[in-house]
């Protein structure tokens, strides 16, 4: 099994060589596995419970004070599943393979995917606040009431943040993608990003797969996963296809993002305009 995995783009990050040693330990879990979906998916999760990326444990906190996590998985037949806007699911991308594996929908949201995950026995009550974003967000100055216009005076001033993680896989035949996120950081509650919107934070066809990361809204105004993957299509090769797809991510936005890909070979892309992009992949 061929994987690669990143664990987000963005500024410069605490603890650089810890975070490595967790991507490498992902993919080597997920390169043990039996499919393609089983390898993103693995891959994954170990990152979701890592507090040391915005995804599961120690993903950013929205305007009230709330975790929610979403993550989307498609494979090159084209199934896929998403879910969004989940507290206490730490494992949003087994919930989005559940989407995929046991629904005839392609994305469930907030409440109901919270219960949909966990009648397929996925932990829905966790903690998912980490020693850093609990400091962090004690810091700031968060309103003390639900009103709508005061969490939006306060995320206009506090907004931030680019970083989620995700996978690729193949097993010389079959791609498989996941992508999964806090989202960002102080962001309006019940905000959702590119993260599990269909060729935005994850896509995925026979020509092989892309897992995006960065600034989520410009993110799905270019679909930037689906641009990679459309680069594949055309015969390019993966390294080339992630250029591309930023350059004109950047051309078009101005925006900071990253992107993985992947073919069924298993040659691998990655390219990214932010300060850092931490990745690690099979055979390196």
């Amino acid at each position: 099994m061929n994987v690669i995995a990143h664990g987000g783009a963005g500024g410069a990050v605490e603890h650089p060589e810890q975070r490595q040693s967790v991507l490498e330990r992902a993919v080597t879990a997920g390169e043990r596995t039996a499919t393609p979906v089983d390898a993103v998916i693995e891959t994954v999760k170990r990152l979701e419970s890592s507090p040391r990326f915005n995804a599961g444990v120690g993903g950013a906190i929205q305007s009230d004070g709330v975790v929610r996590t979403d993550a989307g998985v498609m494979c090159s037949d084209r199934e896929v599943g998403a879910v969004c806007s989940m507290p206490g699911v730490k494992h949003a991308s087994e919930a989005a393979r559940v989407v995929m594996e046991e629904t005839p929908h392609v994305l469930v949201a907030g409440e109901r995917a919270v219960a949909l995950a966990n009648a397929f026995d996925i932990q829905t009550d966790c903690d998912l606040r980490s020693e850093r974003t609990t400091d962090d967000w004690t810091d700031l100055d968060s309103p003390d009431n639900d009103a709508i216009t005061d969490q939006l005076a306060f995320v206009r001033d506090q907004f931030d943040g680019t970083d989620t993680v995700g996978a690729v896989a193949t097993d010389g035949e079959q791609v498989a993608t996941c992508t999964a996120t806090g989202g960002r950081w102080c962001a309006l509650a019940g905000r959702v990003g590119d993260v599990p919107q269909v060729g935005s934070g994850f896509y995925c066809t026979h020509a092989g797969g892309a897992s995006a990361t960065g600034e989520g809204e410009e993110i799905v105004r270019v679909t930037l996963a689906r641009r990679a993957v459309d680069h594949l299509e055309l015969g390019r090769e993966p390294q080339d296809a992630a250029e591309l797809a930023i350059e004109e991510l950047e051309d078009l936005t101005g925006a900071r993002a990253g992107v993985i890909v992947m073919d069924p070979d298993g040659s691998v892309g990655r390219a990214f305009n932010t300060e850092t992009m931490q990745t690690s992949a099979t055979d390196e």
